[in-house]
């Protein structure tokens, strides 16, 4: 069973949206110029996160041997990334026919 809400607790300046208020509602990209003016709103509505790549890498799942993943991990963090550079410079030296 729900619980009632606390009449303490409830804004009447900001009244829970119904069906009328969402149909009247418009995309912030519409709206922010307005209010904000352009360039605050360009910056509001920018894309988060991190940048997508050209060629993103692919996860996959490979088993080495001990000696190897030892002697990449010795030099300590961007192991990783000196293992793929060890894998390029072997392909750039081994062309294939």
């Amino acid at each position: 069973m729900k619980k009632a809400p606390n009449p303490s607790k409830i804004d009447a300046e900001a009244p829970e949206w119904g069906v009328e208020a969402f149909g009247k509602a418009r995309p912030a990209h519409d709206v922010l110029p307005g209010i904000f003016g352009e360039r605050v709103a360009k910056e509001l509505l920018r894309p988060r996160g991190r940048p997508r790549v050209a060629e993103p890498k692919v996860a996959t799942n490979v088993r080495y041997s001990p000696e190897i993943l030892d002697y990449f991990k010795a030099d300590g963090p961007g192991w990783q990334t000196r293992m793929e550079q060890a894998l390029c410079e072997y392909i750039s030296a081994h062309p294939r026919a």
